[in-house]
This record gives structure tokens, sequence and C-alpha cells, in this order.
């Protein structure tokens, strides 16, 4: 296929790359800027200019693709978090326009929250909460609308997607232990956060867009729930900090916007997805990345 990826030069979209090329597409990606598009040039991508803004480059993207991969969301500024779903909403809802009537399809991305039946549960794939306190439910409202109109969307929720330089939220906990001295966790630290490994991340993602099933959702989950505290302990080592635990009723003045999602029970299960697609992560675990990262390096080289 010709695949149109958005966020090409991103953390998910630059793994995404060599896994399709080597499944044999093309890849159109998505860039807002000529050194974004230097790069996927070197990497063997034709470059589209656009952002998830200019929803005309969206359309005209998916309109020389056979599909269309959504990987892209705005992490530049998570204490505007709502604005930014808002975006996704209308980028998503850009793409598949395009692909209303056709058998081109579009997986779009969401996270594993969505999928959670009930406080203390993992999250699972055939689990959609709709009323969803998180605003990226809008992602995958926006898909269901799209799916009702005859688009062959589907959906990849993801956990904290890591490697030695990045993990997901994790990564804005570093930073803000290292900010802070000490590395917290809200009360005991028990509630947990699912991971998933890059490179095995990404492989689903090819899997899924080659499976091409209207409807689906799939669950990049290798680790089912990593306790906090474990991932706090963890950057305590690597930063020479204490790992401290802060009370819930005080979690927002020590977190700020982390704080809604530091207490948060984010576990959840992919068994369906290994069935279906028969994905089996093989890379290492969540700890054994935050153990084996430079924590030498600043905080604004992890964040991008």
């Amino acid at each position: 296929m010709r695949v149109f990826l958005t966020g090409a030069t991103g953390f998910i979209g630059s793994a995404l790359i060599p896994e399709l090329i080597t499944a044999g597409h093309q890849v159109i990606g998505l860039t807002r800027s000529e050194a974004g598009a230097a790069a996927l040039r070197t990497a063997g991508v034709e470059p589209h200019r656009g952002d998830l803004t200019d929803l005309g480059s969206l359309h005209d993207g998916a309109a020389r693709a056979d599909g269309v991969i959504h990987a892209a969301f705005d992490h530049d500024d998570f204490s505007d978090f709502v604005a930014n779903c808002e975006k996704d909403r209308r980028a998503i809802e850009a793409l598949g326009s395009e692909l209303k009537g056709s058998d081109r399809p579009l997986l779009i991305t969401s996270g594993v929250a969505m999928g959670c039946p009930a406080p203390g549960q993992p999250a699972t794939e055939d689990v959609f909460d709709r009323d969803h306190p998180n605003p990226r439910v809008a992602s995958e409202r926006a898909g269901e609308a799209l799916l009702e109109a005859g688009v062959k969307v589907s959906v990849m929720r993801l956990p904290q997607v890591h490697d030695t330089v990045k993990q997901g939220l994790v990564t804005y906990l570093v930073a803000h232990a290292r900010a802070k001295g000490v590395s917290a966790y809200v009360g005991d630290g028990s509630n947990r956060w699912a991971a998933g490994p890059r490179r095995d991340v990404a492989r689903l993602y090819v899997l899924a867009l080659e499976r091409a099933e209207a409807g689906a959702r799939y669950h990049a989950v290798s680790e089912e729930g990593v306790p906090l505290r474990a991932i706090a302990e963890a950057v305590g080592r690597g930063l020479g900090v204490p790992a401290t635990s802060v009370a819930p009723d005080a979690a927002a003045a020590h977190f700020g916007w982390l704080a809604g999602f530091a207490g948060a029970d984010m576990a959840a299960s992919s068994a369906l997805t290994r069935s279906r697609l028969g994905w089996q992560p093989d890379s290492r675990s969540l700890i054994a990345d935050l153990d084996a990262m430079d924590y030498a390096r600043g905080a604004e080289n992890h964040i991008s």
C-alpha cells in the first residue's frame, strides 16, 4: 500500500517507518518543516507538508494513499490537553472525509484507558467508555462517527510506549522528579500503568493496518500494569533522588497537570489483540528501559 502517515517524524511514527517499508509499503509522511522533510527523504519516505491544524493538507495526504495511519498528537503542551484532543478530533474527521465510500483503511490512535470496564479492572479491547472523563475520548467518538458513515476505521490504543530515551507520560515524571528533587507516587503507589516497547508497538500498527478490520480496537500492551511506585523507584535510582509518597489530597499541588494521570489506574489487557493479530511482543520491560536510560541527559532532550 501507499500509506499516509501522520506524526511521521515523531516518537511512534519514526519507529513505524522502517516497519512499514520492511513490510513492502510505500510511505507518505506528514511533516511541518523542511528539516522534517529532509529527514523523511533520508528514511525513504515521500514528505507531505502540513500539520494537524491544516485540515486541507490532511485531506490531500489521505487522497494520495491506499491507507492511512494517524499517529500524530499534539504533545507540546499537556496543560491544554482538552484543546489538543479537540485538534485530534478534527484531524480524524478530515482524514475520514476523504476515505468515505472507499475500502481504504484508516487506523487512528487513542489510549488504553478508554477501554476500562470498571475501576480497578484492566481495560480491554471490547469495551469503549463513551463517557470517559479523559478528553481523549473525542478521538474514538470521531472514529465511531466515521465508522457509521462507512469508513473502514480501526483504533490503536496506546499504553506508556517506551525505549531507553522516552516512555510516554513517564518521561514527564522524570522531568518532574529532576525539577523537584524527589521521585513521587500517589498514596501507596499501587495504581498501575500499562506499557509497551516502542518497536513492538510499531510492528502492531503494521499488523492492524494490513488486517483493515472495520471497527476493531487493539491494545499495544506488553505489560498489563506496572505499579507507579516501581516506576518512581526506577526514576529515583536513575536520578539519584529519593522515591517518595505524596498524599492524594496533595497530588495536585505536587504534580500539577500530571496529577490526574499520576493517581490513575491505567492497567490494560492485550489478550484479544494477541489472539486476533498473532502479535507477540518480545522487547524489554518498562523498568529495564528506565534502568538503562542515560539520566545525565537533560529532560529537554527527552521531551519532543
